[in-house]
């Protein structure tokens, strides 16, 4: 099959289209639907008839936005009518709520006349909290947006215009940088004179290009005062008009620093590109096919090249969502009359400040392993980097703040964790660890540090504020690698061949010499085993804590902290324990990692332990002991061992959580089970920590509650150490990295109070 075949099916497998309506609210009683519809919904009608600016609180208008189109310059496609742009429309809506969580009704409208179509989309305003124009032909899309901007307090936006002007924007902050060239000295040059290309002109003039040194030029040549005084620009071109003779886009391009294509493509030779300054700038962003190709581009001359396209095969792709949805989501949150010119800055600043930053795995992972790493290959960011919706759209909601559109205003840092909160349960519960690690920030070891995701990691870990990490290996690699990566960090280095560790040696040996370890051999372990030494840094509290096990595997990295620093004075036995964030629901469950067999006093122990965690993360614990059996329904040697470890954590008078068991999986997870038939148990809501019978079951439960519950699992995080220990897992990105480099201060601290 073909692409437009696979197409055609993808839009008409049943249910038709791509979107449709869910409730946010329970209907499942009588009552749920008289408080959604009558008599209910009276009161709400009532406020809003008083105060209208309450119908952001009674409704959904502050998360709905309205895409509007009559079909009349579909991309690609033409003037193709209302009704053939709607699967267009619809895909609009879909980004909306991939990226920004942004509900969208989609609006076709059968009407040609300017006038006639504000008037109906004016009358909308009650709807919606923002209006996005898509898709309507040049001169009448400016007419529209300016007439509709004037007559409505929601942001109107018409992304054709400002989405491309923003997005290849902020490439033009970061490009002009890695050419050394200042914004107020680049010559610019147009090939187009459309809805985008002036969009994008008047746009990079507010960037800081001045206005005369921008030459457009459409298909007759250069925009020049003599056409202007002909009557042969419109109002939005004539601005740009140079007061030079008539001349081809072969002319304009000569000695020029940045060359804007929105027009058609293979209007531009590489004859044309040799004739531009030096390290040219060349944004190609026809599509399908650019006005030059970039193999023709790149290899046009010796010097480099810096150049973009519309197309997701090339580097620096000037992809339109990375804005519409982000400045869409902070102009809401404010409840913003308008999208203006500052708030449309503050977003290329904040993707151009973005593509800085060191790129998460799961970026470099969806676009092939390709190494993406601030330069002329990559100016901007990944359309896939979820970062975007939690650094951008504060920046656009700061700028609305600032400028005076804001109706509605935010604490800055509070809605960045919101922001976050969006993209996952996971990524909420971890904000509450990571704000506590930042709160009082530990000296962390890092057993692995010359390996790059540990490197990348720290960096991270030094920006946030999270910790101060001490990366163990040889100083001199490390800084290099550092420097290879782009990292702005000076990274703290302890060496374990470069320094005197006697004192650790001697420790060591103490502790281990009853266990058949030599003198010699310890030494040997402090210089050679970063592990050893990790663990000896944090025993002799030259550090708070340590992570490893990126490069090892579970047991062999565990070992060392076990017989270093051992477990707690309350506890004889580690645990490991998995997160999972589902998208209402948090679940901890142990014991996933470290004990085969667990007795019934392992069990209790593991239970304790990860009670304590899960109030860590701000989550009051509900255990369940799980088993095949129900409070008894059956009664063998391995029930008994749940059942008995229940009936010893309920005599338990330090035991200050709900706990009981022995019950099965779904017993524990599903209220109306729980309590229907179950009304004497001691948990009064759906476990949250499960604690399983053995290794074997904890890990093949934790796993298919991952794979097949779609969640999000953090960790494995362990509990019961002396000291804050936890091992990764081989493969683990660089996110989980700085995760557990999080609940490892939240430890220590916890270990200090």
């Amino acid at each position: 099959m073909t692409l437009e075949d696979d197409a055609r099916e993808y839009h008409r497998k049943d249910p038709p289209g791509k979107v449709e309506i869910s409730t946010t609210k329970p209907t499942n009683t009588q009552r749920d639907l008289s408080l959604a519809y009558s008599p209910g919904v009276a009161a709400p009608c009532r406020d809003i008839a008083e105060d209208e600016t309450l119908a952001y609180d009674y409704t959904a208008k502050g998360d709905l936005v309205g895409v509007v189109s009559n079909g009349s310059a579909v991309l690609g496609l033409g003037d193709i009518g209302a009704q053939a742009s709607k699967p267009v429309m619809e895909g609009k809506g879909v980004l909306f709520k991939r990226f920004a969580d942004i509900d969208v009704f989609d609006i076709e409208l059968d009407i040609d006349d300017p006038a006639a179509f504000v008037e109906t989309v004016a009358a909308m305003e009650p709807t919606f909290g923002g209006i996005n124009l898509e898709d309507i032909k040049a001169p009448e899309c400016f007419e529209i947006e300016s007439a509709l901007r004037e007559e409505m307090s929601v942001p109107v936006f018409h992304d054709d215009q400002h989405g491309t002007a923003i997005i290849s924007g902020a490439a033009l902050l970061n490009a002009a940088e890695i050419a050394e060239k200042e914004l107020s000295t680049l010559d610019v040059t147009f090939a187009g004179a459309g809805a985008a290309a002036t969009a994008t002109a008047r746009f990079y003039v507010s960037l800081g290009v001045p206005r005369e040194n921008i030459t457009m030029c459409d298909i007759d040549g250069i925009l020049s005062e003599t056409r202007a005084d002909a009557g042969d620009l419109n109002e939005f071109t004539e601005p740009f008009a140079q007061g030079v003779d008539d001349g081809s886009l072969e002319d304009a391009m000569e000695g020029a620093d940045v060359f804007v294509g929105l027009s058609v493509g293979g209007l531009v030779s590489q004859e044309m590109v040799q004739s531009m300054a030096d390290t040219p700038i060349i944004f190609a962003m026809a599509n399908p096919d650019p006005e030059i190709a970039y193999p023709d581009a790149k290899t046009a001359r010796d010097d480099t090249v810096i150049m973009a396209t519309g197309r997701s095969d090339y580097p620096n792709q000037v992809n339109n969502v990375l804005g519409f949805p982000f400045i869409f989501r902070g102009a809401l949150d404010v409840r913003a009359t308008e999208i203006n010119e500052e708030m449309k800055r503050a977003a290329a600043a904040a993707l151009a400040d973005l593509a800085r930053e060191d790129v998460p795995d799961a970026v470099v992972k969806a676009y092939g392993d390709e190494p993406l790493q601030f330069g002329p290959e990559y100016l901007i960011p990944k359309p896939l980097d979820q970062r975007v919706l939690y650094e951008v759209t504060p920046a656009v909601a700061q700028a609305a703040i600032d400028s005076g559109a804001a109706r509605h205003n935010l604490d800055l840092e509070t809605y960045r964790d919101e922001l976050e909160a969006r993209l996952g349960k996971s990524r909420e519960m971890m904000r509450v660890i990571l704000n506590k690690a930042k709160s009082d920030p530990k000296r962390i070891a890092l057993a692995e540090g010359e390996d790059e995701k540990i490197i990348r990691a720290a960096s991270q870990i030094v920006e946030e504020g999270i910790a101060e990490p001490v990366l163990i290996g040889r100083e001199t690699r490390i800084r290099r690698k550092a420097d290879e990566l782009g990292l702005d960090f000076d990274p703290v280095v302890a060496n374990p061949d470069d320094g005197d560790w006697g004192h650790y040696v001697d420790h060591l040996y103490e502790r281990r010499q009853r266990k058949g370890l030599t003198l010699m051999e310890a030494d040997e372990l402090i210089h050679r085993d970063s592990n050893y030494f990790a663990s000896m840094m944090v025993e002799m509290d030259d550090a708070d804590a340590m992570l490893t096990g990126l490069t090892n595997h579970y047991p062999s990295a565990l070992r060392p902290p076990l017989q270093v620093i051992g477990t707690a004075e309350d506890a004889e036995y580690a645990a490991g324990v998995y997160m999972l964030a589902f998208k209402n629901r948090i679940v901890f469950c142990a014991d996933a990692t470290v004990n085969l067999d667990p007795d019934e006093e392992v069990l209790a122990e593991v239970t304790k332990h990860t009670a304590e965690l899960a109030r860590r993360f701000n989550v009051e614990p509900r255990a369940a002991l799980l088993s095949y059996s129900d409070f008894g329904s059956v009664d063998n040697d391995g029930v008994r061992k749940p059942r008995a470890t229940v009936q010893a954590l309920h005599e338990d008078p330090s035991v200050d959580f709900a706990v009981d068991g022995e019950m099965q999986a779904d017993t524990a997870l599903v209220e109306e089970m729980l309590t229907g038939s179950y009304g004497f148990s001691e948990l009064d809501g759906p476990a949250n920590v499960l604690v399983f019978p053995n290794l074997e079951a904890g890990n093949i439960g934790y796993k298919l509650l991952q794979r097949l519950g779609g969640a999000e699992a953090i960790g494995p995080m362990l509990v019961g150490m002396n000291k804050p220990v936890h091992v990764l897992q081989r493969g683990d990105e660089v996110k989980d990295i700085v995760n557990l480099a999080g609940v490892a201060v939240a430890d220590a601290q916890e270990n200090e109070s």
